[in-house]
């Protein structure tokens, strides 16, 4: 998988978790728990995206 390929889809996975937050929210019901584990994993996808797009621009 090309590195551009790999941002794509760590992107594309980043805004699904979001639109499950956002959407979460909306349901008084969502387990606080499992929204903090949503949140925990869309922090770690932009993380690692800062990461790559940082590693790109520097080689």
């Amino acid at each position: 998988m090309s590195m551009q390929s790999h941002l794509a889809e760590l992107e594309r996975r980043h805004a699904a978790l979001e639109r499950k937050i956002e959407d979460a929210l909306l349901h008084p019901s969502t387990d606080s728990l499992e929204l903090a584990e949503m949140k925990r994993r869309k922090l770690m996808l932009k993380d690692e995206i800062k990461r790559l797009q940082t590693e790109t621009t520097l080689h």
